[in-house]
């Protein structure tokens, strides 16, 4: 039998004997197979995502637009959007590690899963209505070219008088009238952790936050100074056990995603055999 935790009381002690600072936050991530995975975001996996980002936002809030009617602001919208499968700068964790684990067990059951551990500090953590989490999110609208153009090399003053960041904060102020236009280069290429409006079914049900990337960003598989990263392996093996625990907790395809369609096929499934 292969290494790792073998039971939903495993991985709880697990995370017991986690050490943490008063002033950080753990989150946590549940991927089905170790070795496939990475800490990238969905729009970073495909090079023509990237280079359509700004024309695939727009065909969505055309073709679906009462779905976003409540959303105001670009943050809002990444995040239906993530949810809708549609590729984005946002990678989804969750505050609560059984979720996680559901993840991490739900499929692929001859590979070993793995739970990455997230050490974020407090003060670090940003909510929907952070003007770093706009600057980076208004990326998604900024057209490909004008991202490319931006010069993050450039002091603020220097930066700021770009044309580039001048569209930049035309889009952020389309949401932030009051938004003050001096943008921060650095912060436009950093990765931070946001907390979402609870809005959004999913997000609600797996405790959902983000990362959200910046321009070109990338979480090294060590973590970085402000966003920590450890992995516990998921006993292959025990993939199925874990699932049935974890459905005796409630946590299951209808609770992870709360739609009619996920109920249905969950309670389907539950009585067929």
């Amino acid at each position: 039998m292969s290494k790792g935790i073998t039971s939903t009381e495993g991985l709880i002690r697990k995370v017991f004997s986690l050490s943490k600072a008063d002033d950080e936050l753990l989150f946590y991530r549940g991927h089905s197979d170790k070795d496939k995975y990475k800490l990238e975001p969905s729009l970073h996996r495909k090079t023509k995502h990237i280079e359509n980002e700004a024309v695939m936002f727009r065909e969505l809030l055309i073709s679906n637009p009462s779905d976003f009617i409540g959303d105001l602001s670009a943050l809002d919208k990444l995040v239906r959007m993530q949810h809708h499968s549609l590729p984005t700068r946002l990678l989804d964790i969750s505050s609560n590690p059984l979720m996680a684990l559901y993840f991490a067990t739900k499929s692929k059951p001859d590979k070993t899963g793995q739970i990455i551990v997230f050490r974020i500090k407090k003060n670090e953590v940003k909510f929907f209505d952070s003007d770093t989490a706009s600057c980076i999110s208004n990326l998604a609208r900024l057209p490909k070219d004008d991202k490319e153009k931006l010069n993050l090399t450039l002091g603020i003053d220097d930066f700021n008088e770009t044309e580039e960041a001048k569209r930049l904060v035309h889009l952020i102020k389309e949401e932030k009238p009051f938004f003050l236009s001096r943008l921060i280069p650095g912060d436009l290429e950093s990765i931070v952790c946001v907390k979402g409006k609870m809005n959004n079914n999913r997000i609600l049900s797996q405790s959902g936050a983000f990362l959200l990337f910046g321009r070109n960003a990338v979480l090294p598989e060590a973590g970085t100074t402000s966003i920590g990263v450890e992995r516990i392996d998921i006993n292959k093996d025990a993939k199925e056990k874990i699932l049935g625990e974890l459905d005796s907790l409630n946590i299951n395809e209808s609770t992870a995603f709360p739609y009619i369609e996920n109920s249905a096929k969950y309670i389907s499934s539950k009585y067929s055999t």
